[in-house]
């Protein structure tokens, strides 16, 4: 069945159906004051990007699972290039993106573009910004789903609150949830009442606020797990986070499939048994492979590498991995960064050697995909380049010729009037100094002896 939406001349691609609708003033009306019933999933894509056609066919399995399932989000796809008021009105910077439109609000998805991410992005925030728990088999299904659960325990307070505050403008990364003390096991004790607690790592941690500084703050770093495999995307969040503390932001082991287990069961006891110490400066993890470090770094990284990474900056400080041997040598090397030489950052210097190896490497890839194809996408612009040089050159040549010619002259008759001019010049002091000879011969003896 065909869902007909009219907005502004817009294009909308609902489930696996493709609409062009037209200019209808009254429908718009409708749209506009249903939009703030109903729950949109836009992709707003351009005709020319690559990443935009990448995006298609999972773009329509999305609409196509989201109707299946009954979801209330309706799914749709608008061309910014053609529409750019309206991509202007919703922010949209690039292509593709997605937003989730929630009445008056406008989410942005920034995750990783595959279908299971997306439909999940788009139920967690379709649905209210805090889900109730009504019992304890419901905590106890919800806790077995997410790795990382935030949940509000007790009543109607300022706490609660500032907990659906953050709740609204973090919805985007995590769910949040609310239930009365009764549903909680009887492992969980809570010192106070209201109380926000986050479960992870297999046991739990109660917000305080005089220890952890905001409730946004706290919840923007409890959100990940203490030790997590990390990729783009994962150092993304943090960046993306603006999370004072993080300082530090991420500590990272580059892996392979031949990794040393051994640090890696290093790191790992330092992010759960040294929480405490080291929650507040450290994002623990792994990252398997050195390509993204090796773009990261503009140089070459040994596996495995364990390196410290400020997301906010781009600096890196390289540990040696010969000298942590135990978990007392790895706890003495995290000393704080600022006591370190850091390399890379984000300086205007750094940027522009970062585009250089960009561009190198990419000159590089695709030399060593295709070499055809290479010399084809590079060549063929440098001879462009080159004829049209050749072509400029040339026809200022041709301009000073035309203007030589407008004049009555070319190069031969130039050459050849400089020469009469010289015979000239040379025949006339010639006469000149035949006509002093003859003026001393018609002296008189007298004058030539006074001479």
């Amino acid at each position: 069945m065909k869902r007909w939406v009219c907005w502004n001349h817009k294009q909308f691609c609902l489930g696996k159906v493709e609409l062009k609708i037209l200019f209808v003033f009254s429908s718009l009306f409708r749209f506009k004051d249903s939009r703030m019933e109903d729950v949109w999933l836009v992709d707003f894509y351009a005709p020319w990007c690559g990443y935009c056609k990448k995006l298609e066919p999972i773009w329509q399995e999305v609409g196509a699972e989201l109707t299946r399932s009954g979801s209330p989000v309706r799914v749709g796809k608008m061309d910014g290039t053609a529409y750019s008021g309206v991509a202007s009105e919703f922010g949209v910077r690039g292509y593709p993106t997605i937003k989730l439109l929630k009445g008056e609000l406008a989410y942005n998805y920034k995750g990783p573009r595959t279908k299971d991410d997306i439909i999940e992005f788009a139920n967690r925030v379709a649905g209210p910004a805090v889900r109730s728990l009504p019992s304890r088999q419901m905590f106890e299904h919800v806790l077995k789903r997410h790795s990382v659960l935030f949940l509000y325990v007790g009543g109607e307070s300022p706490l609660k609150e500032k907990y659906t505050e953050v709740a609204s403008e973090l919805i985007v990364c995590t769910y949040f949830f609310s239930a009365s003390e009764d549903v909680l096991p009887e492992s969980v004790a809570l010192h106070e009442l209201p109380s926000v607690v986050v479960f992870k790592d297999g046991t739990y941690f109660t917000y305080d606020e005089y220890e952890d500084g905001s409730l946004s703050s706290w919840v923007n770093r409890e959100r990940f797990q203490s030790y997590l495999p990390i990729d783009g995307f994962t150092l993304y969040e943090l960046g993306e986070t603006g999370n004072t503390a993080l300082p530090c932001s991420c500590f990272l082991l580059c892996l392979t499939a031949s990794c040393s287990f051994r640090l890696k069961g290093l790191i790992q006891r330092v992010a759960t048994e040294h929480r405490d110490q080291f929650n507040r400066d450290f994002q623990f993890g792994h990252m398997e492979g050195n390509d993204y470090i090796n773009s990261l770094i503009m140089g070459e990284v040994s596996v495995p590498s364990i390196i410290i990474l400020n997301t906010s900056n781009e600096q890196y400080f390289p540990l040696q991995r010969q000298q942590i041997h135990s978990l007392d040598s790895l706890l003495i090397r995290l000393c704080p960064c600022d006591s370190r030489q850091a390399f890379g950052g984000d300086g205007f210097f750094q940027r522009i050697k970062r585009v250089a190896y960009d561009a190198r490497s990419t000159i590089m890839s695709v030399f060593r995909s295709s070499p055809l194809l290479g010399c084809f996408l590079f060549g063929l612009p440098l001879g462009v380049i080159s004829l049209m040089c050749y072509g400029i050159c040339m026809a200022e040549s041709d301009d000073d010729t035309e203007l030589m010619k407008r004049d009555g002259f070319t190069d031969e008759e130039e050459e050849e009037g400089e020469e009469e001019e010289q015979q000239r010049l040379t025949a006339g002091a010639e006469g000149e100094e035949d006509e002093d000879a003859e003026k001393i011969e018609q002296k008189s003896p007298t004058e030539k002896k006074v001479d």
